[in-house]
């Protein structure tokens, strides 16, 4: 068993979503991470996802792949890391473990500043379009401002928080965590969120 197919009898397409941060109501249903949804459109098959809005799907390396932007190899082995999965052990073997405490509280710290750093990191790439001068005239908007100097930042987190060794990932989540700067970033998507939905309601009643 290569490490694709043992990735996908060990960890479902719920498992993932969740461990990841996706809210997963009772119908298996969340809203989909690859396009606006304010409202659950994928649903969450044991073997495969399907979103009704976009029409993504995919199995639960593809799920991974595109929610961090990885090659289907790198999700892979990324979801060996955090679900602890044994290339050399047997899934039934592989159930019997059971990480340490701290290991577990690092790595949902670890997961929580991906997750606001993607998150952040798709803000960025759609206003670095949205509001890129139509002409060298235009006076430069902030958002597309904040996205040209801050992109290649946030990926360079990432980076680090997903490919560099342990001693390297523990001191970017202790930095984020111990600055704040990861819980103010949240809030600010959070406010973010909610005056697009303002705007769309009011809109709505127009």
């Amino acid at each position: 068993m290569d490490l694709f197919e043992l990735v996908k009898a060990s960890v479902t397409i719920k498992q993932a979503a969740k461990h990841y941060g996706c809210k997963v109501n009772r119908g298996d249903m969340i809203c989909c991470p690859f396009h606006d949804d304010r409202y659950p459109s994928m649903k969450l098959n044991r073997d495969y996802f399907y979103c009704f809005g976009c029409g993504a799907t995919g199995d639960v390396i593809d799920f991974v792949a595109r929610l961090f932007g990885l090659s289907s190899y790198e999700a892979a082995k990324k979801l060996a890391y955090d679900f602890g999965i044994d290339p050399d052990k047997p899934p039934a073997a592989m159930a019997l473990k059971k990480p340490y405490p701290l290991a577990r509280a690092f790595r949902d710290d670890e997961m929580y500043c991906q997750r606001v750093l993607c998150d952040y990191l798709r803000l960025l790439e759609r206003w670095k379009v949205e509001y890129a001068p139509q002409s060298p005239e235009d006076d430069l908007d902030n958002r597309f401002v904040e996205a040209c100097q801050m992109i290649e930042y946030v990926n360079h987190l990432l980076d680090v928080l997903m490919y560099a060794e342990l001693e390297q990932r523990v001191k970017a989540v202790d930095t984020l965590l111990e600055d704040g700067d990861i819980t103010v970033l949240e809030q600010r998507l959070k406010c973010l969120e909610k005056e697009v939905c303002h705007r769309d309601e009011e809109r709505a009643i127009a």
